[in-house]
């Protein structure tokens, strides 16, 4: 008999809106029931509450939400992730972290830690990985010599608690890490900020970085949230010959001999790799699944580098 877990998101912003959705679509799919949505703003949560026909939770009522759940989904601001994360982890419950899965490495690493020593699983959102498991990137017998990722996003008031690095970046930056085999070494960084005026955000507006690997690896990375148009691209050079990706449109050109699939925008799990996310953690919990699509080690990892990256533009800037 398939196992129903009792899920919840902590949230009521946008992305909570998103994963409330895949939890509305799990409970149909009987994997699920869905308890409710937490969020400080009493307003917020029974507004997205009422939107999804559960209970809302709010302010101080977070140990009793926890209580009555097997699963949670951490869709609060992304200062406030380890905050959040570690009382679920505290209390038992498996929890899913949206990208970033903290703003520091010690927060990281005691979340990690706290899932292991709980027993209960904890994953990241870094859901793009579905999109090149479609490709079938995850197949190609060659390790990649250089890779150049660009991420390009629009003004926006979104996501300011966070350096562009932690907001944009941080996406190829774990993709980059699936494909690489070395540990990241060197880092050379360069960087602007908005100066307009009553703007207030953290950290860098823009940011590129050149990352060498022990093996040879390198690994190049831009990103923007105040560009004219948005773009997120990617480029692998491999021993053998060049993929160049339009992830932004669903594209590739394959100069390279491996038969990688034309139509992965097609694939079940490109077409939702959220829901693939999302999915693929209640697999795991529900013991169905070796695996969720990124562990909460590999977004530690992917962290690091963020925070690395970070660092060398404070020193430098």
């Amino acid at each position: 008999m398939m196992t129903v877990l009792k899920a919840g998101v902590a949230g009521a912003g946008v992305f909570g809106g998103y994963h409330a959705n895949k939890y509305k679509e799990a409970e149909v799919a009987g994997k699920v029931s869905f308890v409710g949505i937490y969020d400080l703003d009493q307003a917020r949560a029974e507004a997205a509450a009422e939107k999804f026909g559960v209970t809302a939770f709010y302010g101080e009522q977070l140990p009793d939400y926890l209580a009555q759940l097997d699963v949670i989904t951490i869709a609060v601001p992304a200062f406030a992730h380890a905050q959040v994360a570690l009382k679920a982890l505290a209390a038992g419950v498996h929890t899913y972290v949206e990208k970033p899965l903290a703003i520091t490495q010690p927060d990281g690493e005691a979340m990690v830690a706290l899932a292991a020593d709980k027993g209960v699983v904890l994953v990241c959102g870094h859901q793009e990985r579905a999109v090149f498991e479609a490709m079938g990137l995850y197949d190609v017998p060659e390790r990649p010599l250089r890779l150049e990722a660009v991420r390009n996003g629009t003004v926006s008031t979104r996501n300011l608690d966070v350096s562009v690095v932690l907001d944009l970046m941080i996406h190829d930056l774990d993709l980059g890490l699936t494909l690489a085999e070395g540990e990241a070494g060197g880092i050379e960084v360069q960087a602007k900020f908005r100066t307009d005026e009553g703007y207030q955000a953290v950290g860098a507006d823009e940011a590129a970085a050149e990352v060498k690997f022990d093996d040879g690896f390198i690994a190049t990375f831009a990103a923007s949230r105040m560009a004219e148009a948005r773009e997120r691209t990617m480029r692998i050079v491999y021993p053998s010959g060049e993929l160049f990706i339009d992830l932004l449109n669903r594209k590739f050109e394959n100069n390279t001999p491996f038969a990688l699939n034309p139509d992965f925008a097609e694939a079940d799990i490109a077409r939702d790799p959220l829901g693939t996310s999302v999915f693929r953690f209640l697999d795991k919990v529900a013991g169905l699944r070796d695996r969720p699509l990124a562990t909460g080690e590999e977004a530690l990892k992917a962290l690091t580098l963020a925070l690395a990256i970070d660092e060398a533009i404070a020193e430098g800037f």
